[in-house]
């Protein structure tokens, strides 16, 4: 079994800027996301047989969505900013159709679907825990950068990803590239 899932990469050029944001919460207790990482994922698989990597990738290779230009920037949190657990850069841009095009390709494959409405975001720390002194500075930071801009890029391939946990964090691995055109 190998743990997977499809995602959209972010352009190498802001590697650097999502360092430097990344950088404005150094004094919070952050689980951050190496910004070699960071990427919009349009759907966690978990964990597959190796054998389904083939279907799957063949099954990919049939989405209809056609490439387009996204925007990455704007800062915020989920579930709740009362109560922070993910740190994310948000991604506007054709995401929910291309969602909803790997969500239907995958329907045979009965992958549970996602149960709450996608939002395209990628994830760049995670917080397990916040002390209640430092709360209000990190909402603070957050809505000081709710409106920062990194960049457009577009978007004309999907890739499916393999994850290997490690202690050092995720080790991320490309099984499959999809070029939509």
């Amino acid at each position: 079994m190998i743990r997977t899932f499809i995602a959209v990469e972010l352009d190498p050029g802001f590697k650097e800027k999502i360092r430097e944001l990344q950088d404005r919460f150094s004094g919070f207790d952050l689980k951050l996301v190496d910004p070699e990482l960071v990427h919009i994922t349009l759907k966690f698989l978990g964990n597959v047989d190796e054998s389904k990597v083939l279907p799957l990738s063949a099954a990919l290779d049939s989405i209809t969505c056609e490439p387009f230009e996204a925007t990455i920037g704007g800062l915020g949190v989920f579930p709740k900013p009362s109560n922070p657990r993910v740190l994310w850069l948000g991604a506007t841009g054709n995401f929910k159709e291309l969602h909803d095009n790997v969500e239907n390709l995958l329907e045979p494959f009965e992958f549970e679907k996602d149960d709450r409405e996608f939002t395209a975001h990628a994830t760049l720390a995670r917080i397990k825990f916040l002390k209640k002194d430092k709360k209000n500075a990190f909402i603070n930071t957050v809505k000081e950068l709710k409106d920062i801009e990194i960049g457009t890029m577009w978007v004309n391939k999907v890739a499916l990803k393999k994850s290997t946990l490690t202690p050092k964090g995720p080790i991320y691995e490309t099984l499959h590239t999809v070029y939509m055109d």
